[in-house]
């Protein structure tokens, strides 16, 4: 698709009908991509429906989740795309399935050591299989599902690697809930000093609230050490915003532990005690949630 201003170009190269999803043959699947660009946005809802339920069904991937990707993340970059901050969220359930913050900081080497034992012919023989409603009668067919599984993940989650740019930029778009899925996004990829930079200088103001505090966490998840990371997190402890102050606190505790400076501590323990809590886009766990884990890491909870 480089070079091309269409982010559906090369749609119809992919052999759809011989791939599979949770329903079968993948067929519809460009029909729904196609859906994404209506201008009718219950058409819209109903193609991402669609979509989370075939290529992304209850977590799983499939042998045509991969092949879906590199197209949301295009639409998703383009403009004229209508919710874009919906496609990223479907886009991230492809790429990571229903994987939380536990998982964090995200080992793909591990987390999919048993895609290693399944060749591409043993998991379209699977796919092939569980469309046709029979793989339990065929036993050594069976036992390949789990790994198949996993391959499947995996390739899900290697595709959406290869777009981690556009996940940078997107940190910088108006909408907050777009940067903020972006931000949550590149908590799980090594992160490289394009990403570290663009998670630091997303603006704290009020309009990009929800954005920096998304950013925040991730951070607070990045396994790298970095003075620079630090301090920007620490200024904004005085942030005009609780969330922002609160996230950054959070992060602040996650990396540096009993060095944790008193300012950070003062934020958690005042907002613990008040009850505070938020949404953070692209995060599952509330504010709240992770105020309690903060603590509980200082052994004050």
């Amino acid at each position: 698709m480089a070079g091309s201003t269409d982010p559906l170009a090369g749609l119809d190269r992919i052999p759809w009908g011989s791939l599979h999803h949770a329903y079968g043959p993948a067929a519809d699947v460009p029909g729904q991509l196609r859906a994404l660009r209506s201008a009718d946005a219950p058409t819209r809802s109903r193609a991402r429906s669609e979509l989370s339920g075939t290529v992304h069904h209850q977590g799983t991937r499939w042998e045509a989740s991969r092949h879906v990707v590199p197209f949301l993340a295009a639409l998703a970059d383009d403009p004229t795309t209508g919710d874009r901050a919906e496609v990223v969220g479907l886009l991230r359930a492809v790429v990571l399935g229903d994987r939380r913050d536990d998982a964090l900081p995200f080992d793909p080497r591990r987390a999919f050591a048993a895609a290693d034992g399944i060749t591409d012919d043993q998991a379209t023989l699977v796919a092939r299989h569980l469309a046709a409603g029979d793989l339990c009668e065929h036993d050594e067919i069976a036992g390949l599902a789990g790994d198949a599984a996993v391959r499947w993940a995996a390739d899900a989650f290697h595709a959406g690697a290869r777009h981690t740019d556009r996940y940078v930029r997107w940190l910088a778009e108006p909408d907050p809930q777009l940067a903020g899925h972006a931000a949550e996004l590149l908590a799980w990829f090594a992160p490289d000093e394009a990403a570290l930079a663009g998670l630091v200088a997303v603006s704290a103001d009020e309009a990009h609230a929800a954005a920096r505090a998304s950013a925040n966490l991730t951070l607070g998840h990045c396994p790298v050490d970095s003075a620079g990371t630090d301090a920007r997190l620490s200024g904004l402890l005085s942030a005009n915003t609780a969330v922002v102050r609160v996230t950054a606190a959070v992060a602040l505790a996650r990396r540096l532990g009993d060095r944790l400076p008193d300012r950070a501590l003062d934020v958690l323990v005042e907002a613990h005690s008040a009850g505070f809590d938020a949404e953070v886009p692209g995060w599952d766990r509330s504010v709240r949630g992770f105020m309690a884990l903060a603590l509980h890491r200082l052994g004050l909870g």
